[in-house]
């Protein structure tokens, strides 16, 4: 048996920083990661921490107070989370963030503009409450850069994109600071190369920014070293047994077991068991998120809920063998619409995407609508982005064409033809109507400040609308893809698992996607994934630091 630490953490996403927190506290600690990099999801996503009330908003005069915060929440969440949860994770928020700037080199920005994802409810935030780091160089990890876990959404050049920038690229052709946006960047990226720097930006500069605080401060790691199971003594769980180097080891933890290591994104067998037969593997989470913590934590007593739910993001259906692109402005964007296996419209195409994968699946108590379908015309084609890396005025992908993802034609008519969507003319003219005057009776498109956040500003007088008239006409397949799966253990304010009789398992803490979502079945900003990852991380370090 190797010599006992007094917190193990599994899972080095946000479980990084867990480790760090419980380092801040005075214990002694073992980070254990299955994969062979450090980072996680958070490395592969877009970076934003949704955290109300922290320094940076502060420093930038945003007033908020508890109550408020609470409000929105008690809203968006309702009863599909308990209470109890969101009331520590607003509580724990400022000094949470606290001790990851101090911790880290990086620097900060509020995303100023990224409205709540539901901002015209009460207590909702049309500035926003959502923070991201700037741009990082990664060679300053030095000889641990092989650590840093690789984002699956590269440029064709070194291009550190942050959350902030992402609106104005899209709108490049449209708005001078898009252009000048793209400038900038590149320049960064590609002068810094030249440099020998390598500049990062989103999950991939907060991944930077704890894995060299991790180094820093000592806290001993282990890669390549997945959880084969959890030790007990009448209950209490009291360590893990872990294959490392080869061998089988057990480790003894005397405060407890952190699980941080993400949901089942990439076990597809539990997710058509849980959510959806008609998903296949479009998750653009951490592959290394199988699930198999869950069903060990599971073994030990751990109650498993909100199984059904994800962090929801739909993208172009990928290639076999490739990963998706980012799609995040092109619903939002005006000349376009989303439509469902006959040719119908079916929801607010702009809304925030956890919402808009669940309609897609049916998981808001209605039909799947797969296959789903977006269409839109030349102009749009030629104005904006798609997919992360199809410039304007680019033609779609040829391989799109030949794997049947994307459709071409003259004509609405000729459109419906080749897609067997018989019902588009009548959508199409329909919506053409309803964007003529600006307004979407249908599905209020355009009609709250997330919305409007992705659209166009110089389409008026709603920069989410515009008739679809000039052809060619597009059509391209639309998939549920996710940021991770976020149903999981059940936790309580503490971050302790819970037994299904509500009864915390002494010794066995959940955190991140690991753990059921704090927010239930709903998505209050953008970060609010990593937001709570850090947040209950905090918690946990600090609960076991008073045993």
């Amino acid at each position: 048996m190797h010599e006992d630490f007094d917190v193990i953490v599994v899972g080095a996403g946000t479980g990084m920083y867990a480790a760090l927190a419980a380092h801040n506290a005075g214990l002694r600690v073992l980070l254990v990661e299955k994969s062979e990099y450090l980072g996680g999801s958070t490395a592969m996503s877009g970076g934003g921490i949704w955290a109300p009330g922290n320094r940076v908003l502060r420093a930038a005069g945003l007033a908020d107070t508890k109550e408020r915060v609470l409000g929105y929440l008690d809203e968006v969440v309702g009863d599909s989370a308990p209470r109890s949860r969101r009331v520590a994770f607003v509580d724990h928020t400022a000094p949470a963030l606290d001790l990851l700037m101090d911790y880290t080199m990086l620097s900060w920005a509020h995303m100023r503009g990224y409205a709540d994802y539901f901002s015209d409810l009460p207590g909702g935030s049309a500035i926003g409450r959502s923070i991201e780091a700037d741009p990082v160089d990664a060679t300053l990890l030095g000889p641990h850069r092989h650590l840093l876990r690789p984002t699956s959404f590269g440029a064709p050049v070194p291009l550190p994109i942050t959350a902030r920038d992402y609106k104005w690229l899209n709108l490049m052709t449209r708005k001078p600071k898009g252009l000048l946006t793209a400038v900038k960047r590149a320049g960064q990226g590609i002068g810094g190369s030249m440099l020998k720097r390598e500049y990062v930006a989103g999950g991939q500069a907060l991944a930077v920014g704890l894995i060299a605080a991790v180094i820093d401060k000592g806290i001993e790691y282990w890669t390549n070293t997945p959880l084969l199971e959890l030790t007990t003594d009448n209950g209490r769980v009291t360590g893990v047994i872990v294959e490392h180097d080869g061998q089988r080891q057990e480790i003894g933890a005397r405060r407890g077991v952190i699980i941080a290591s993400g949901g089942f994104d990439h076990n597809l067998a539990l997710r058509q068991r849980y959510q959806s037969e008609e998903l296949e593997n479009w998750s653009i989470a951490n592959p290394a998120n199988t699930g198999e913590c869950l069903q060990l934590a599971e073994e030990v007593g751990a109650q498993l809920t909100n199984l059904d739910q994800a962090w929801w993001f739909p993208v172009v259906r990928p290639l076999p063998g490739q990963s998706a692109g980012p799609m995040l402005a092109e619903r939002s964007l005006p000349g376009s619409i989303m439509v469902d296996k006959t040719g119908k419209r079916f929801m607010n195409e702009a809304q925030e995407y956890m919402s808009a994968g669940q309609i897609m699946l049916g998981l808001d108590g209605s039909e799947s609508k797969l296959p789903v379908t977006m269409i839109f015309d030349q102009d749009y084609r030629n104005s904006y982005v798609f997919s992360g890396s199809v410039m304007p005025r680019q033609d779609l992908p040829a391989q799109w064409y030949d794997a049947g993802i994307a459709f071409k034609a003259e004509t609405i008519d000729a459109l419906a033809a080749a897609t067997g969507l018989a019902d588009l003319p009548a959508t199409i003219h329909r919506f053409n109507l309803l964007a003529s005057a600006g307004t979407d009776d249908d599905f209020g498109r355009g009609s709250t400040y997330y919305d409007r956040y992705y659209g166009d500003p110089t389409q008026e007088p709603n920069p989410n609308l515009r008739p679809l008239r000039n052809g060619p006409f597009y059509a391209v397949s639309i998939v549920p893809s996710d940021l991770g799966t976020c149903g999981g253990i059940a936790a309580d304010e503490h971050a302790r698992a819970l037994r299904a009789d509500g009864n915390p398992i002494p010794g066995l803490y959940a955190v991140g996607n690991a753990a059921a979502n704090a927010f239930g079945n709903s998505y209050p900003g953008a970060g609010a994934t990593i937001g709570q990852g850090i947040v209950f991380g905090y918690i946990a370090a600090q609960h076991m630091s008073a045993l």
